[in-house]
């Protein structure tokens, strides 16, 4: 079976199933695991399918907007090397923001204990995760929250983010793209992440490489508003050299 012929019957089995498994492929074609992940890492670029752990789910289950508990399954390890980079803008002291997101949540997991840091955040998970660090102050910014992302919006995020200033602040976003900027799919997520951006010394974007490309309806930031982009390395060269061309710093782990 040649390659091409094998993707597209891994295509035909996640769409019939809702997601496939690495090593149950791995055994029904008779080829090591590395060529199925090689195979499942080609379907995503295609944009047909997102890898999760152990497998993948093609994009038809994703909807709309995924909830943050299904993203917190897609691209795992890259992830986890994109929020271990951004310690690096991490200040040894100070006040940082920290957006919603699967991203930016695992940023929060990975702070350092023995920092004195103000963490502003709108995420519950997030400021769970960090409400026992004994050398960390948590400041929620409330408002009304979001099931889907479990984010805090409204009138009363804004009125709070109006009112402060930090060092850095860690934006996620659903969609970057050259043209059309930064976006995410709900309004008033938007605007709580464009008020993120002004309140801050220097924004920081956290995604991997399958947003790159996409967009969304409420656009919160042009591409020269941010000052560095962290992302995975499976972000195509010509596209990180795009984003440069317009200022920030994009840094590929």
């Amino acid at each position: 079976m040649y390659a091409e012929e094998r993707q597209q019957e891994i295509l035909d089995r996640a769409r019939a199933a809702g997601r496939v498994d690495v090593a149950a492929l791995a055994a029904d074609f008779g080829v090591a695991g590395e060529t199925i992940r090689r195979d499942l890492t080609t379907l995503e670029r295609d944009g047909v399918l997102r890898r999760v752990h152990g497998g993948a789910i093609p994009v038809e289950r994703f909807g709309f907007e995924p909830t943050l508990g299904l993203r917190n399954t897609v691209m795992t390890e890259e992830k986890d090397r994109i929020a271990k980079a951004a310690l690096e803008e991490v200040p040894a002291e100070g006040a940082i923001l920290i957006d919603a997101g699967s991203t930016t949540g695992r940023l929060a997991e990975h702070l350092p204990t023995d920092r004195e840091l103000t963490v502003i955040t709108n995420s519950l998970p997030i400021a769970s995760t960090l409400r026992s660090r004994p050398a960390v102050e948590v400041l929620f910014v409330g408002g009304r929250v979001r099931a889907r992302t479990m984010a805090a919006v409204g009138a009363w995020s804004y009125q709070i983010l109006e009112q402060i200033y930090v060092d850095v602040a860690f934006i996620a976003a659903n969609g970057i793209s050259p043209e059309r900027g930064l976006t995410t799919p709900d309004t008033s997520e938007a605007e709580v992440k464009r008020r993120m951006v002004r309140a801050a010394r220097r924004a920081v974007l956290l995604c991997d490489h399958t947003k790159f490309g996409n967009d969304h309806l409420a656009r919160f930031a042009q591409v020269e508003d941010i000052d560095t982009v962290i992302t995975d390395t499976g972000l195509a060269d010509g596209l990180a050299d795009e984003v440069r061309s317009l200022g920030p710093r994009v840094e590929l782990v």
